[in-house]
């Protein structure tokens, strides 16, 4: 198959889950909306639904999302829907499936379904005579380290080739790899300054205010390290530091992101920091004695010609003060001139892109007026918002991209392998969890990682 032609039918599997309660039915509908399906969508699930059910649960799970319904895109999408009920180890399930998208030459098996379902329904497509031609979207987590994400693609790769195999991280729907590579290379005044001879450090921050909530049973036997560094905030790193890609293909594109992981240093985990917050443990779900990190903080360090000697900083928590995920470039200090012009005291020059949950950039300067006795910071900002709108949501953008095969969007294998390379220590030799009170800025010791480089920088919010 073509994997850059459009797809002639889309099968969803696990329709009747949380994520397409809260994403998925959403996504469909503003692509409706915009004129971007053309072609009938399949719902896979073992629940007992007829298509009343289907239709009816699509309705109240966009209206539940904020979504100004419109009745006549939602009747087009609604037109669309068909529905197959069946078990996913029963090999009439498929069979069914391949009677509901008889004559597809082209489809799409997007399985929003847990990980160790996967093979099995791989194997049930392919056993049923499905995936020549097909394309197949897997949710993340992408294995739980190494070894079982290595396990996972040879389970994955009897059945389909890697071509064929489409991994979703939503980090890479919202001014993901491309956009940031864009604003990178395609700005003249930003490449020559992007590197070690111009830049100090590199902040990424993925603060989240809110906490586990009633999700205690998948995320205690997780936590943040593998919830989301390993896969979106190493994303960021490989946007922010990856070199431009040789070509215009995929192929090219995935290539640079996986050169430099394959730069970047196994992580030191006397360079981490985890922490719990306070109440955490009370959680429904959550074991009485967890040790599992609501919060994580480490450096990692890229051994390249771009960036030797600059270090990047990663933090991610729950139960934070904001909510935001950022990116800031800290750059070093000018020299001090002779005539004062410079405070000692005063803060570096940076640049931050801002990816969620509004996208922006902002320059951060020193500037003094004529009458000043000294400089002051300053700061340039731009929502994206507000210079022709808010993009399209995550989802949205990645269920599209995987529709018409737009694989640049989607991780390949050797790079999910090299993310596990660079957290594999961090994973076999955890340092123990630090309490940390709701509402503050994680562990005290946190600060520690950062030494020498100042200090971790308080996301941008906009007011």
């Amino acid at each position: 198959m073509d994997q850059s032609a459009a797809c002639d039918v889309f099968v969803i599997f696990g329709i009747t889950g949380d994520l397409a309660k809260v994403m998925t039915f959403r996504s469909l509908y503003r692509l409706e909306q915009r004129g971007l399906i053309d072609c009938p969508v399949v719902g896979v699930a073992v629940d007992d639904w007829s298509l009343d059910d289907l239709v009816a649960r699509a309705r109240t799970s966009i209206v539940a999302t904020g979504e100004d319904l419109d009745e006549e895109v939602f009747g087009r999408l609604a037109g669309r829907f068909s529905y197959v009920a069946g078990d996913f180890g029963d090999a009439a399930t498929y069979d069914r499936v391949a009677t509901a998208i008889k004559g597809a030459q082209r489809p799409v098996f997007y399985l929003e379904i847990p990980p160790f379902l996967f093979g099995r329904v791989v194997k049930g497509l392919a056993d049923a005579g499905l995936t020549a031609n097909a394309r197949v979207v897997v949710e993340k987590p992408f294995g739980h380290d190494l070894a079982s994400a290595r396990e996972l693609a040879d389970e994955l790769h009897q059945y389909i080739d890697e071509s064929q195999l489409f991994r979703i991280d939503h980090y890479l729907g919202k001014m993901g790899l491309e956009e940031v590579l864009y604003l990178r290379f395609g700005n003249t005044m930003l490449e020559p300054v992007w590197n070690r001879n111009y830049v100090e450090s590199v902040q990424i921050t993925m603060a989240e205010s809110f906490g586990v909530e009633d999700r205690g049973h998948f995320y205690d036997p997780v936590g943040a390290l593998r919830d989301v560094v390993v896969n979106h905030l190493m994303q960021v790193v490989a946007a922010t530091a990856m070199e431009a890609p040789a070509g215009g293909d995929p192929g090219a594109l995935k290539d640079a992101q996986t050169a430099v992981f394959r730069a970047v240093v196994t992580a030191d985990p006397a360079h981490y920091v985890r922490g719990q917050y306070d109440g955490y443990r009370a959680i429904d779900g959550v074991a009485p004695d967890s040790t599992t990190e609501t919060f994580a903080a480490l450096r990692l360090d890229i051994e390249n010609w771009r960036w030797s000697g600059v270090p990047f900083f990663i933090r991610t928590g729950k139960r934070l003060p904001v909510t935001q995920t950022e990116v800031r470039l800290v750059f070093k200090r000018p020299p001090q001139l002779g005539f004062g012009l410079r405070d000692a005291d005063a803060p570096p020059g940076q640049f931050v892109v801002k990816l969620d949950p509004s996208t922006g950039i902002r320059l951060e300067l020193q500037a003094r007026q004529a009458i000043a006795r000294s400089a002051r910071p300053i700061t340039l900002d731009m929502q994206f918002a507000d210079q022709g709108g808010e993009g399209a949501t995550p989802y949205e953008v990645l269920l599209h991209a995987a529709m018409v095969g737009q694989s640049v969007r989607f991780t390949r294998q050797d790079t999910v392998e090299q993310a596990w390379r660079i957290m594999q220590p961090l994973l076999d030799s955890p340092p123990p969890v630090a309490s940390y009170v709701p509402g503050s800025w994680g562990p005290d010791v946190a600060s520690e990682v950062v030494d020498g480089f100042g200090r971790w920088q308080e996301p941008w919010i906009v007011t």
